[in-house]
């Protein structure tokens, strides 16, 4: 992996990555957010959404770099004080829904693919995260880049393939309905807890080296986290008055390209992604544990990681069971947009901001630096 790729676009991959799953990988979300403004209006929800993200990662990634950052716990302490674990609180509910998501998708893919029982789905991807987990950093960056290649992959052949077939049917529908309202509160909240996930990319961070490689691949971010939601939307969109009834809105679309080969390419990538984002966010836990270890002088067990994993995975799994997936989707996410509104988006643009223009440069008893990571000219 060359170091252009590393400190420009492996940030805005994992980034990605960890987004998908517990996002738009279905296109469920899609249409709960962004359906309701139409066609146009979903688009300038995502660009809001897209431009939020890319401001928070440019912010972020420059305080994780000169700050050296590197794990949520010590990233949060700089913005929070001593209210850091507030956010890992939050952080952790976070965890519990998307990986109760991600639980119930592996089921009905494993499900719809092979029929079997569906908790043999929910089983194959706690082992499978609990197992890559096990590896180094190097492995997972690679492992997360290969899968976010193949979806980006397959998500454009999606959206060409949906424009050969119905494009005629898109067409119509952007032409003929009008821009919807509440496009800029959609692309917001969607915003907030998705940015949440922020903490699963700053393991990657330790690649960047000057504030120009932080703010271009914190810029590149939000692009990289929503083209394939956009390609997705435009695809749903020759089907915008009947795919809002729709459990599975990618199914509904598969289903009418007439094409089982390809059904079994987009649910194979649909369950990378279930694992990526198992992966991504899992990995932030295992990486504050690990920080632990390092203030102690110790070195983290490598076999802490996938059990760590795997106790988390099969809690959540068996919350969405005692609470009901509905209730938890439902309550949960409406509660932790608006946390993390107030713990990540806010502290981040103001007091991120604050930090590495003045509070880190006078601690380390320098100048703050240029952008290309050098102090400044004096006179």
């Amino acid at each position: 992996m060359n170091d252009f790729f590393k400190r420009y676009l492996l940030p805005g991959f994992v980034f990605e990555s960890a987004v998908i799953a517990g996002g738009y990988a279905t296109g469920r979300e899609l249409v709960e957010f962004f359906l309701p403004a139409g066609p146009w209006g979903g688009l300038l929800g995502m660009l809001v959404s897209m431009l939020v993200w890319s401001a928070v990662l440019m912010v972020s990634f420059e305080l994780a770099r000169v700050a050296q950052a590197y794990d949520y716990r010590s990233f949060f302490k700089l913005l929070l004080g001593r209210g850091w674990f507030l956010f890992e609180i939050a952080y952790l509910l976070l965890i519990v829904i998307i990986m109760a998501v991600m639980g119930a998708a592996a089921g009905e893919v494993i499900h719809s693919l092979f029929g079997w029982p569906k908790l043999v789905g929910s089983l194959g991807m706690i082992i499978a995260t609990g197992a890559l987990l096990f590896y180094s950093n190097n492995f997972i960056e690679k492992f997360l880049t290969l899968s976010v290649g193949y979806l980006y992959l397959v998500y454009i052949v999606f959206v060409l393939w949906s424009l050969f077939a119905f494009g005629d049917r898109i067409e119509a529908n952007f032409a003929a309905e009008p821009l919807g309202d509440n496009w800029l509160k959609a692309g917001i909240t969607y915003a907030g807890y998705n940015v949440a996930t922020i903490p699963a990319v700053l393991f990657c961070i330790r690649h960047l080296t000057t504030r120009r490689e932080a703010l271009i691949a914190g810029a590149l971010g939000g692009p990289l986290g929503m083209l394939p939601a956009v390609l997705f939307y435009i695809a749903m969109m020759g089907y915008y008055h009947e795919i809002g009834a729709e459990a599975l809105p990618s199914a509904f679309l598969l289903a009418r390209l007439h094409a089982p080969w390809f059904e079994w390419a987009f649910q194979i990538a649909v369950l990378l992604t279930l694992v990526d984002t198992g992966v991504a966010v899992l990995h932030a836990i295992n990486e504050r544990v690990a920080k632990v270890y390092e203030e102690q002088k110790r070195e983290m067990p490598r076999v802490i990681r996938p059990v760590l994993a795997t106790i988390i995975m099969v809690l959540s799994v068996y919350a969405a069971s005692a609470i009901g997936l509905i209730d938890l989707i439902a309550k949960g996410y409406g509660m932790l947009t608006y946390a993390f509104i107030v713990l990540l988006i806010v502290p981040v643009l103001t007091v991120g901001v604050w930090q590495i223009r003045f509070v880190i440069p006078a601690k380390a008893g320098t100048h703050p630096v240029e952008s290309d990571g050098s102090p400044p000219a004096r006179g």
